[in-house]
């Protein structure tokens, strides 16, 4: 499975001071676990949050769940000690906030070498400052970023922009962020949906956000993971229509014929080209079983 079609529909925070979340992420259906040693931690929890998030990351008991530790900043008095534990731990990526300029990805990827980190150990940089969004171009070229997640609730803060429905007012942003992700060939994850006695809200920002082009939502509770999971996999009309194009396309071409039509449609090489892929990630998402 090449890295772009693993699953990241649903991409979940959880707190790593907390050993009941913990627990309990080993049983959510949740396509990757981001354990949180950041927001989510008091400041004298920090050094025990580290020690849990490692040791669960170690641990193999979270079956086929990607693992990511979220670090503090390195401008922060936790964030060396956290990506050196992290690097040693060998989770599929660290998430780093606030992430303005290509020498803090290299920072970080060099402090990941000294701590032992195998090179597939990604760096998934937060985007959510005006700064970042400028120079979101760079930092999805690096060649250690495997994804780009946005950090909406930061971005507007720092926009003095209010959360809205629709969210509006992030829209260029977001897509800004998207076009660059795209064009390095790179994973670009939504930020999360604040009101989880929303489900609503929740489920329309998840449309909006697949239908802008996005690969996945954060989340910030268990709830959330199956609406996620769903808007961001293959329907099953999706996937026979998908099936049914590529082979209307191989039999024209094995026929000669210069024209596909299915259902009506005129069908050229980019709708072939989106169905494989629509195909390619249901398998992706059937094989996680």
């Amino acid at each position: 499975m090449t890295d772009d079609l693993r699953p990241r529909r649903s991409v979940l925070y959880m707190p790593a001071a907390n050993e009941r979340a913990l627990e309990k992420a080993k049983t959510i259906p949740a396509d990757a676990i981001i354990f949180d040693l950041e927001d989510a931690v008091a400041p004298d929890a920090k050094p025990e949050a580290r020690d849990k998030a490692v040791a669960a990351v170690q641990s193999g008991e979270y079956g086929n769940r990607e693992l990511t530790i979220r670090c503090n900043g390195l401008d922060t008095e936790w964030g060396h000690h956290d990506i050196a534990a992290a690097g040693a731990a060998g989770p599929s990526a660290v998430v780093i906030p606030k992430v303005d300029s290509l020498a803090t990805i290299d920072e970080v990827s060099k402090r990941l070498d000294a701590a032992g980190a195998s090179p597939d150990v990604k760096i998934w940089p937060m985007i959510e400052t005006p700064t970042a969004i400028f120079e979101v171009r760079e930092l999805a070229a690096h060649a250690r970023v495997a994804v780009l997640i946005l950090g909406t609730n930061d971005l507007a803060k720092e926009l003095r922009s209010p959360i809205v429905p629709g969210r509006h007012p992030l829209i260029p942003h977001l897509a800004t962020a998207l076009l660059a992700g795209r064009e390095a060939g790179k994973v670009v994850i939504d930020g999360v949906y604040n009101d989880v006695k929303d489900p609503d809200g929740f489920a329309a920002e998840c449309v909006q956000g697949m239908e802008m082009g996005f690969d996945g939502k954060t989340l910030i509770h268990p709830s959330q993971v199956e609406p996620a999971n769903q808007t961001w996999a293959p329907s099953a009309d999706e996937v026979e229509y998908a099936a049914r194009v590529i082979a209307a396309f191989d039999e024209a071409v094995a026929a000669g014929k210069g024209v596909v039509t299915v259902d009506g449609r005129m069908i050229e090489n980019l709708h072939v080209d989106n169905a494989r892929r629509v195909l390619a990630v249901a398998e992706s998402v059937a094989a996680l079983g």
